[in-house]
Formats: C-alpha cells, sequence, structure tokens
C-alpha cells in the first residue's frame, strides 16, 4: 500500500516553509520578512501559504509591534513538527517500497 503524503504539507512551496521552519528549535520564531528572504518567495505568495498551513494548525502567526513598528513572527506548531515526522516517515515508506524490487520471478 502507498502511504499518503499530507497535501496541505505537500505542495511545493508549503513543504520548503515547513522545512525551513523546523530547523528552528521549538519555541523560537521567525520574522515574516526573514522567512520571506531565506525563501525567496513574494510577500503575497508566502503569505498565502502560511495561512494554509496556520488553517490546518501547522504554524502559528504572531502579530506585534517591536516599539512602534509592526511585526509579524511566524513559527512552526507543535502539530506542524508532528505532521512533518509522519511526512518525512511517508515520504521514506514511499522511497523504500518503490527501492525494493518486487519478489518473486527475475
Amino acid at each position: 500500500m502507498t502511504p499518503e503524503l499530507d497535501p496541505v504539507i505537500h505542495a511545493q512551496a508549503r513543504l520548503r516553509v515547513v522545512v525551513t521552519l523546523n530547523t528552528l528549535k521549538e519555541g523560537d520564531r521567525i520574522t515574516f520578512p526573514g522567512l520571506k528572504d531565506l525563501l525567496g518567495m513574494t510577500a503575497g505568495n508566502l503569505s498565502v501559504h502560511l495561512t494554509k498551513l496556520e488553517e490546518a494548525g501547522y504554524v502559528e502567526i504572531v502579530k506585534t509591534h517591536r516599539g512602534r513598528t509592526p511585526v509579524t513572527y511566524v513559527a512552526l506548531t507543535r502539530r506542524g513538527r508532528l505532521a512533518f515526522e509522519d511526512y518525512t516517515a511517508a515520504i521514506h515508506r514511499l522511497l523504500n517500497t518503490t527501492m525494493t524490487p518486487p519478489s518473486g520471478d527475475s
């Protein structure tokens, strides 16, 4: 049976976001512009994908102020980390399935 890949994470742009956020320690966060620059994405594109991830409970977005300047922080939630672990495990199972030669006649 082929493993099911999480469609929320599987989209290329969202996978890049989750992989990047997963490199942060649990509880750490990154500013929206910092994430945008790291990924080389436009603000609009990143915003759309973060919304989808937030709706799934995979990221947390906190809007606050640094002095008088508004700042937006992004972090991977515990649920997001677990979903990414499940996703990577499914990828490994998929690769192991496709790399194992079928048994039987050769």
